[in-house]
């Protein structure tokens, strides 16, 4: 059973999804751009299985607050805050695209909290050509504002978020998109070889590899979670 949660994350109020097991190992999902926590809905039953997972809404998107500054600390401290809550000390934490870059900077700064991190179609950080951002027509699901505010640092990501990812302690899957993902791939590539016990896997699918192959998504992410501590 799935249930919705509201979380007060040192004053932010975090709304999120949880099911599994109240015993089972924790397991953390992070979403991208634009998206939020129901963007697991296909993959949630199986990962909950026989653990307890959340997937939170980040700040400024689905029912979580919305906010006067959007910046990628901000969204790991409220991560951080959330965790603290609810007295989650270690976990697993699976990020996609923007939630992947807040799970590697909260994995890298707080390397005690995260157990084994997976990150889904993420680039190593480079400074990119920025595109346009475009706002589709009529409501949104998420506060329009944290687009540009977002996109300025991931497009132009500071120099410390390289050494957040070299601070990374926890096994780390990296899973691409393959060569229909909008990323880069060999940043993907260069993601994974980064972090210091990283590996990649490519399934090529595009860029939301647990949309378009949840399947195959579950089964890398089970497996990879369930392997016996170095």
């Amino acid at each position: 059973m799935t249930e919705n949660v509201v979380i007060d994350a040192a004053g932010v109020r975090l709304s999120g999804l949880l099911a599994g097991p109240a015993d089972g190992p924790a397991l953390v999902l992070l979403h991208g751009l634009g998206l939020g926590a129901a963007d697991f809905a296909e993959v949630l039953p199986e990962l909950a299985a026989d653990r307890r997972v959340l997937a939170l809404d980040l700040r400024g998107h689905g029912g979580s607050d919305r906010s006067d500054a959007y910046t990628l600390d901000l969204l790991r401290a409220d991560v951080l805050a959330a965790l603290d809550a609810l007295g989650l000390e270690r976990v697993d934490l699976l990020g996609h695209s923007l939630g992947g870059v807040v799970a590697y900077l909260l994995a890298g700064q707080h390397p005690e909290q995260v157990r084994r991190l997976v990150l889904e179609d993420v680039p190593a950080p480079h400074a990119r050509e920025e595109e346009p951002a475009i706002r589709p027509d009529g409501p949104l699901a998420f506060d329009w504002e944290l687009v540009p505010a977002l996109r300025r640092e991931l497009y132009t990501p500071p120099a410390e978020w390289t050494a957040a990812l070299a601070a990374v302690a926890a096994p780390t899957l990296v899973i691409a998109g393959g060569p229909t993902s909008h990323l880069p791939q060999e940043q993907v590539a260069e993601l994974a070889a980064t972090v210091p016990d990283g590996r990649l896997h490519t399934v090529p699918v595009g860029h939301l590899v647990h949309e378009a192959a949840p399947a195959e998504f579950t089964r890398l992410v089970l497996g990879f979670l369930a392997e016996p501590a170095n």
